[in-house]
């Protein structure tokens, strides 16, 4: 078993352990750690707790200290001179005129870098504008391309279901979805419904996959023959959700009605085919 505290930085939905050396972290406590990027302020999401050796990667770094008054006060101030970078980049990008959308600064815990997030739609030469920033700042500048998930992560979001997006909230990694997921669940193909704000697909459509894959293989094919407690009919559409289908049969009297049944209802010749869903484009994927 191994000592440790969870941590969260800034813009992360991610928690890290690192090894509390000793030192007693309650819930929202502030710490200071190294980080490849120098010192670093963090917030304590998980108290000192033992947890497996399996669930950490030795060796654990250990916390520099618990953060102080001076550390939050200098925080502060990181997060207040921020505005006024921003500011004056904005001013730089208009006057350079460099094809970039600025998204977010940052400084550094102590102050050794300004962190400047921007979207472009391709490579941007930014050296010059770098030099510039640099005389201004009198620090080492550092101009990262992020993308549009990365921007509503940042930034914040609510989404299509009036709940902040789950990538500011949450999910600790982006995970791969695809146009295939919306195709094996029957949603509609329009961008409007199944792109998130960031512009594309939404997270969500993984949550429940797993369930309307399999499902998927249990309901009979759409234009396939079943035989049900009315006779025999061809399937119209399925509902997953439901495991039922809907079916076109025809009655005594000659006549056809389109009536539902349960998957239990009906004798299943043929069902929906793996291959099928495999063969699916898969070409929208992030």
């Amino acid at each position: 078993m191994a000592m440790i505290v969870g941590l969260k930085y800034r813009n992360s939905t991610k928690a890290y352990y690192f090894d509390p050396v000793g030192i007693d972290f309650e819930m929202d406590d502030g710490a200071i750690v190294e980080t490849p990027r120098g010192l670093e302020f963090a917030t304590v999401v998980i108290p000192n707790k033992e947890v497996d050796d399996s669930e950490i990667v030795p060796p654990l770094k250990p916390v520099v200290r618990k953060a102080t008054p001076a550390d939050f006060a200098q925080l502060k101030k990181n997060l207040a001179d921020k505005d006024n970078a921003l500011m004056i980049m904005h001013e730089k990008i208009t006057e350079m005129g460099v094809p970039m959308k600025l998204v977010d600064a940052e400084y550094t815990f102590d102050r050794s870098k300004l962190i400047f997030y921007f979207t472009a739609e391709g490579r941007v030469d930014f050296r010059e504008l770098v030099r510039v920033l640099a005389s201004i700042f009198k620090t080492r500048i550092d101009l990262r391309q992020i993308y549009e998930r990365d921007d509503i992560k940042m930034r914040g979001a609510l989404a299509p279901c009036g709940r902040p997006c789950c990538c500011t909230t949450h999910l600790p990694d982006f995970e791969k979805v695809s146009i295939k997921m919306a195709k094996v669940q029957g949603l509609s193909l329009n961008p409007q419904k199944i792109n998130g704000v960031c512009g594309r697909l939404m997270c969500c459509l993984k949550y429940e996959n797993d369930y309307y894959a399999q499902t998927y293989k249990l309901m009979p094919k759409v234009g396939s023959k079943v035989r049900t407690p009315d006779g025999e009919g061809t399937v119209e559409s399925n509902d997953l959700l439901k495991q039922s289908a809907r079916v076109k049969v025809m009655l005594k009297d000659g006549s056809f009605d389109i009536k539902t049944y349960s998957i239990d209802e009906m004798h299943i010749g043929e069902r929906q085919s793996t291959a099928e869903i495999d063969a699916m484009p898969d070409d929208e994927e992030k």
